[in-house]
């Protein structure tokens, strides 16, 4: 398990981590969430032991993170830090003896991955002669060839396409299954809904929100309502507790204060013809942009 306990980071005047506490256990996926600068890298460099925090304190199972616990961890960048005249065997070789491996279970281990990625043809190639997507893919391999207890993952899917992003999605799960910590940061929300129990979303280093999504979702209180069929905006408009009735494409969406609005906004429309009437909860995209929005 890890435990981040109060820490705090000053750049000089600027504080970048302000009191941030969180626990992320065996087998369960964390969002770390904010907008740039909002203190995510400096957290991630705190936890990686690449930066001390000014107080505070970071352990892996009860044991304080320095270069005796690092091979343990795995970390994805969002900027790729791949060397790219080496090969991607030159490159996962490299990373491999970082983190302590002899050179057969590097290869024994790389091997399975490149099959399992589907790119096993390009073990010999440079990495400046793969796309974006793949480069991405031998990022993530450098990532978890240590088969990490805990992994990082920051902005994980950048440069995919759906298909290898279901790829790294299936690999996400299994270390998951294994009971590695994960902490995943994404401008994607749906893949923060996707993957993770609880967050922190943070402003100028400091939480703003945390907990359970589910938790999160029902304090809101806010929910879209989804019609499909023959409507008068202006008249929903007019029911006290709706917020805002958006026209898309096919369907209109109807934002309301709470569930308590669902009724008078369905006996509005009812006698009309509806062929969909779908209630939700905000999304946490919504909820992300009225929280941050709220203190800054």
């Amino acid at each position: 398990m890890l435990k981040v306990e109060n820490i705090v980071k000053y750049y000089g005047k600027n504080c970048a981590v302000n009191g941030l506490s969180f626990e992320v256990k065996n087998g369960e996926i964390f969002g770390l969430l904010g907008e740039n600068g909002a203190g995510k890298t400096t957290t991630f460099r705190i936890i990686m032991g690449l930066l001390d925090s000014d107080s505070g304190s970071v352990s892996l199972d009860g044991r304080k993170i320095d270069y005796s616990v690092t091979d343990e961890i795995g970390f994805l960048t969002e900027e790729r830090s791949l060397l790219t005249k080496m090969t991607v065997k030159e490159q996962l070789l490299y990373y491999g003896a970082l983190k302590g491996l002899e050179e057969d279970e590097i290869l024994k281990r790389m091997r399975k991955l490149l099959k399992e990625f589907q790119i096993e043809e390009y073990e010999n190639r440079k990495i400046k002669e793969l796309s974006k997507g793949n480069q991405q893919k031998i990022q993530f391999i450098a990532a978890i060839i240590n088969n990490p207890k805990l992994l990082i993952l920051d902005e994980p899917f950048t440069g995919l396409d759906p298909i290898n992003v279901d790829l790294f999605k299936k690999h996400i799960r299994q270390l998951q299954k294994k009971g590695c910590s994960i902490i995943f940061s994404s401008h994607q929300m749906e893949h923060i809904e996707e993957f993770c129990e609880k967050l922190v979303i943070l402003v100028k280093g400091k939480s703003i929100l945390e907990g359970y999504i589910t938790d999160i979702k029902k304090e809101y209180r806010k929910q879209n309502i989804f019609i499909k069929g023959d409507i008068n905006k202006e008249e929903i408009e007019k029911i006290p507790g709706v917020i805002e009735v958006i026209k898309n494409i096919d369907e209109y969406t109807v934002k309301i204060e709470n569930d308590t609005i669902v009724s008078k906004v369905f006996k509005k429309v009812s006698s009309n013809n509806i062929t969909k009437f779908l209630v939700e909860e905000a999304s946490l995209n919504e909820i992300f942009i009225a929280k941050v929005g709220e203190v800054k």
